[in-house]
């Protein structure tokens, strides 16, 4: 399965103890297309950063070595990403993420009860209205 971010797939790394090699070279290849996505050369993005360009050389080059976190948060937050993203190639939900949809649970018992051919009208009007809000805030900027 692959995920688009930047408008380039990846594919998710599974990060498991045993294939932390292939995750390792995953953050390289992913540190790499996203320094370049921004459009900084190494140089530039290691003094935004606040790391040594020899620093920096390590997680790009052969050694393909894993930043301490805080270089990696450091690394993340110049990239506009999450450590997450940048580190294991995924984002990850954290239970606290969720309680933002708290209000919606009952809304969400009612709907799971109704039958598809009731469901999907409903899905079709609340896209269509939030695709409509969408545009309108797009608007306002």
């Amino acid at each position: 399965m692959s995920i688009m971010y930047h408008n380039k797939a990846f594919v998710k790394p599974l990060c498991h103890n045993y294939d932390i090699l292939l995750c390792m070279a995953d953050f390289s290849s992913r540190l790499r297309s996203e320094i370049d996505y921004i459009g900084l050369n190494q140089k530039e993005f290691a003094a935004k950063a606040g790391i040594k360009k020899r620093a920096l050389d390590a997680y790009l080059g052969v050694q393909k070595s894993m930043p301490p976190a805080d270089v990696a948060v450091k690394m993340a937050a110049v990239l506009g990403l999450s450590v997450e993203y940048l580190v294991i190639g995924r984002e990850i939900q954290h239970p606290r993420d969720i309680t933002k949809y708290i209000h919606f649970k009952e809304i969400l018992d009612d709907l799971s009860i109704l039958p598809v051919q009731i469901l999907n009208p409903i899905k079709a009007m609340i896209k269509a209205a939030a695709d409509h809000e969408r545009k309108n805030r797009k608007s306002r900027l």
